[in-house]
C-alpha cells in the first residue's frame, strides 16, 4: 500500500516537527492493528513492507528530514525523564530492549484484556544512533549494566528509583519486584533476539512468532501486573530495529562504499570522507550524543557471512520509533 497523499503532502509541505509527528503516527497506525493468531508471521511482514514506502521518502525526496530529527522529535529518554517527574505517587518503567511498533498490538490487548487501564500510548524517538548505550547516556546512566542490582546511583534523571537490569524470565523478574513505590527495570529481550536471530536463515518471521509467545504469556503479564502494582507504569524501549533482510542489495559503487564504511553495521564514527551521492545514500548527522555516519533507508549490502536479516542503528523509521505505553491496574 503506497503511504497516504495526506501524508506525503504534510512531509512535503509543514515544519519538520508536523512531518516527524505525521510519519510516527502512521507507522502506529500500521504497526498497531491486532495480528490474527494464524497469521502472525505474514502479517508483521506485510506491514514492514509497507513502511517501505515511508523509508523510501525519507531516502529520498524528504532525506533533509533526518538533519531536523534530533532538534523536533520527542525523545523517548525526554519523554521518560518528563513523565517521571510529573507523576505522585508509585512510578514504574518496563524497558524492553529494542521493542519495536511490531509488537504494540499484543501489548494494548494483553493490557486490555486483563484489565489495564491504557492511560496514553504515543510514539517517542530513540537517541542516534539508535543503540543502548546512546539511550543509556541520555537517562544519565553510563550503560545499560549500570542500572543492575540498584546500583545506578542518584546522578540520573529518573531520581529515586529502584534499578536494574536483567535477561532472566518473566516470572523471575516478577519475583524480585519489591514494595519499593519506583522502579525502572531494563529487560534485554527482544534485543537479544534481534542479534541472535540476525543470523542468514533467520529474521523477521522467526521472531514475530516469538514476539507473539512472548507478549501474550501470563508470566510476562505477571510481571506487568507486579510492576503496575500501587504504580504508574510506561512500558517503552531504546530503540527498535531493522528488518534488513528484507530489504534489497545495494550493487555497484554504492555497495562498496557502504561496505567499507560501515561493515556489517548501520552506523560509523568515520564522518570525514563523504559519499558524494544524491540523493545521498548515508548521512553524517551530529546529534546530542555526538556526530556519526548513518546508513540511510533500506539499504544492505554483501557482505562475508551475510548481512545480519536484524539490525539497528541506521535511518528507517522502524530503527528509531519507540512505543510509549503507559498503563494503571485498579
Amino acid at each position: 500500500m503506497a503511504a497516504p497523499l495526506e501524508l506525503l503532502q504534510k512531509v512535503g509541505t509543514a515544519t519538520p516537527a508536523i512531518g516527524w509527528a505525521a510519519l510516527f503516527d502512521h507507522a502506529w497506525q500500521v504497526c498497531s492493528q491486532p495480528v490474527p493468531s494464524n497469521k502472525v508471521s505474514q502479517t508483521i511482514v506485510q506491514r514492514d513492507r509497507e513502511l517501505g514506502d515511508v523509508d523510501l521518502l525519507l531516502a529520498s525526496t524528504a532525506w533533509d528530514l533526518w538533519q531536523a530529527y534530533d532538534q523536533t522529535v520527542e525523545h523517548t529518554a525526554d519523554a521518560l525523564a518528563n513523565w517521571w517527574a510529573s507523576q505522585v505517587g508509585g512510578r514504574a518503567i518496563l524497558i524492553l530492549d529494542a521493542l519495536s511498533l511490531r509488537e504494540v498490538p499484543w501489548l494494548l490487548q494483553g493490557a486490555e484484556a486483563r484489565g489495564f487501564n491504557i492511560i496514553q500510548t504515543k510514539v517517542t524517538g530513540a537517541e542516534l544512533p539508535a543503540d543502548t548505550t546512546p539511550f543509556a547516556k541520555a537517562l544519565g546512566f553510563s550503560q545499560r549494566s549500570a542500572l543492575a542490582n540498584n546500583s545506578a546511583g542518584a546522578s540520573h534523571r529518573l531520581s529515586g528509583a529502584h534499578t536494574d537490569s536483567v535477561d532472566l524470565p518473566w516470572i523471575d523478574c516478577a519475583s524480585f519486584v519489591g514494595a519499593e513505590p519506583d522502579w525502572v527495570l531494563w529487560h534485554h529481550w527482544p534485543d537479544k533476539r534481534v542479534h541472535d536471530l540476525g543470523e542468514p536463515g533467520y529474521g523477521l518471521e522467526k521472531l514475530a512468532q516469538e514476539a507473539q509467545e512472548q507478549l501474550t504469556s501470563d508470566d510476562f503479564w505477571t510481571l506487568v501486573e507486579r510492576l503496575a502494582t500501587g504504580r504508574r507504569l510506561v512500558i517503552t524501549s531504546d530503540h527498535g530495529y531493522a528488518a534488513s533482510g528484507l530489504f534489497a542489495d545495494t550493487d555497484g559503487d554504492q555497495a562498496k562504499h557502504l561496505k567499507g564504511m560501515f561493515k556489517g553495521g548501520r552506523w560509523s564514527k568515520d564522518i570525514d570522507n563523504p559519499s558524494g551521492w544524491h540523493p545521498p545514500v548515508d548521512l553524517v548527522l551530529n546529534s546530542r550524543q555526538g556526530a556519526y555516519r548513518y546508513v540511510l533507508g533500506r539499504r544492505k549490502w554483501r557482505s562475508s557471512g551475510g548481512y545480519p536479516t536484524l539490525t539497528h542503528g541506521g535511518l528507517s523509521v522502524l530503527e528509531v520509533a519507540s512505543p510509549f505505553i503507559e498503563l494503571s491496574k485498579g
